[in-house]
């Protein structure tokens, strides 16, 4: 059964649509600036980080009626856009189901100023996954996917194989999370929050800069409800494993990540030599990126064009994997591959191909990668349709 991107957005600093964020990536422009004096951090912090009023701006124009969290909203936001992409998709049918990805949902809540102005089971990933369900009349039962950072790819992962099972004909991905003193000090207490821009890859990379954002990806296995699109793209296969390292450290070795790789490349049909251009997770600290390189070159993949969009929106936690896989899908669509911000000079173990600047590239098969705390790791693939 073949599963169809059938429309997709992107909320972060960079734009409120796919393409105003595809746009400014073109510019290699980035989201993630230097935030002082506010509530996230009483150091200074590199973050990617949504303006309040614009995002209250844009939330103004849905008359949604009632009072919504600052994650709600970028969901609620997202979702709408990329339903009025494609007319096809009917939220509300009992064969749509959608997808929540988030590692700490409407964490804001357990602040005081929040916190008062909400139900306190707001704060639970299930009720926050309900709200967003009720407000587009869907009537199932929205599923979560909160996994660390894999969650992203594992959750449109999630969304193929249930396409699958034949019970629905649509799912809505949405991927999100917010910045808050909680998840930056949480970062900082273990020193990896980096002092500039993050520089995946690079030899003098010292740590993530954070961000948040929000990704909705739409997919179907109904071929009428793309019928409209131009160029057709199809998720091809997924895999998830689990190395077992670590609470918060990958495999030396990569181990764990090249075997999602493999299994993907697997469930796909593609061969490593067939992949044309690798969407990395490149977080900027020193142990992911080393054992991302080796896992890479364990596949055979090393030669690939691969970038990583951390050091543009910030590293997004659960949704990282939606945000990053649209822009792929967009590079797909566009012929044209981002240069990774900041990077000037490889330093990981294995000599892997990362891209510096913007160029043009026909791509027909995309791999994008991503791994966790706890050891997870994942990775999916979404290939153009002849």
């Amino acid at each position: 059964m073949n599963v169809y991107i059938a429309a997709d957005n992107i909320v972060s600093p960079l734009g409120f649509t796919s393409d105003e964020n595809f746009e400014r990536l073109k510019q290699m422009e980035t989201g993630v600036k230097l935030i002082s004096g506010s509530s996230l951090s009483v150091e200074d912090v590199f973050a990617s980080v949504i303006d309040d009023e614009q995002l209250e701006k844009e939330f103004q124009k849905l008359h949604a009626g009632q009072e919504y969290t600052k994650l709600e909203k970028m969901v609620l936001l997202s979702v709408t856009d990329a339903l009025k992409q494609n007319k096809n998709i009917d939220i509300t049918s009992s064969k749509t189901l959608i997808i929540l990805s988030t590692t700490k949902g409407n964490i804001d809540l357990l602040g005081k100023e929040e916190g008062n102005r909400f139900d306190k089971k707001r704060v639970y990933l299930w009720e926050t996954a309900n709200v967003i369900g009720k407000y587009f009349n869907n009537p199932n039962q929205p599923v979560v996917i909160s996994n660390a950072c894999v969650s992203g790819v594992l959750a449109i992962i999630t969304g193929k194989r249930l396409l699958e099972e034949g019970n629905y004909d649509t799912m809505v991905v949405a991927g999100v999370d917010i910045m808050t003193h909680f998840v930056v000090s949480g970062f900082q207490s273990f020193k990896a929050v980096s002092n500039e821009i993050a520089k995946p890859y690079d030899a003098s990379r010292n740590g993530i800069s954070l961000g948040e954002g929000c990704g909705t990806v739409i997919l179907t296995n109904d071929k009428q409800k793309v019928d409209n699109l131009e160029m057709k793209i199809k998720v091809m296969g997924g895999a998830s494993s689990n190395d077992a390292n670590h609470i918060s450290g990958p495999s030396r070795t990569g181990d764990g990540l090249l075997l999602a790789i493999e299994k993907t490349l697997k469930d796909s049909g593609v061969t490593a030599s067939e992949i044309d251009y690798i969407s990395g997770h490149g977080t900027a600290t020193i142990f992911n990126d080393d054992m991302e390189s080796l896992a890479v070159t364990d596949a055979k993949l090393a030669e690939v064009p691969m970038n990583s969009l951390k050091s543009y929106f910030g590293h997004t936690l659960g949704a990282a994997g939606v945000i990053e896989s649209i822009v792929g899908i967009h590079s797909m669509r566009k012929s044209m591959l981002i240069g990774t911000y900041n990077f000037k000079e490889l330093g990981v173990t294995a000599p892997i191909n990362i891209i510096r600047d913007t160029k043009e590239l026909e791509i027909t098969n995309c791999l994008k990668t991503a791994a966790g705390f706890g050891g997870c790791n994942a990775a999916v693939l979404f290939q153009k349709e002849n």
